[in-house]
């Protein structure tokens, strides 16, 4: 039976090459001469710091113009809430989304059952599998996934026929 796979994964060197982007312009810029401005991160984890609130907001500026630019979509970053550090200094955890969440998972589901395509969708893990007995019907479940699920950006794999 043809079958695809709906995921959300992002392609971790890119995200990696624009926060290198974007630590050489932050560590270049006049308004962040003197500061402890920059972005660290590891696989899914990123943590921005900043002297003062303007200028996180700036770094997150200069973080998302990077990943724009670099073709990582930027609903994959979920930022937390800045917090307090020693003195005036401000670090807000990011995190890089990877995989499908168990309510957006049950959401797809539905939105394909309510659809009245003859497709049937499964959760599996972190990713949906969707199978149809045609290739048509498979077209038509992932038009509709693009056009309704905006909150994330999904990718579609396995095309299986």
């Amino acid at each position: 039976m043809p079958s695809f796979d709906a995921v959300c994964k992002p392609n971790l060197v890119e995200v990696r090459n624009a926060l290198d982007q974007a630590n050489k312009e932050i560590s270049n810029r006049f308004d962040f001469k003197g500061s402890d401005a920059r972005i660290e991160g590891k696989e899914h984890e990123l943590v921005a710091y900043a002297d003062d609130e303007f200028k996180l907001g700036q770094v997150r500026d200069v973080m998302t113009a990077k990943m724009a630019k670099r073709g990582v979509d930027v609903r994959l970053l979920d930022f937390g809430t800045p917090e307090k550090m020693s003195g005036d200094k401000l670090k807000q955890p990011i995190k890089v989304r990877n995989g499908i969440d168990a309510a957006l998972a049950r959401k797809i589901v539905a939105l394909l059952k309510d659809s009245k395509l003859k497709v049937s969708a499964s959760i599996q893990g972190d990713t949906v599998r969707v199978t149809g007995a045609k290739r048509d019907s498979l077209q038509e479940a992932i038009a509709l996934l693009r056009a309704q699920i905006t909150t994330v950006p999904l990718t579609f794999e396995n095309f299986r026929d």
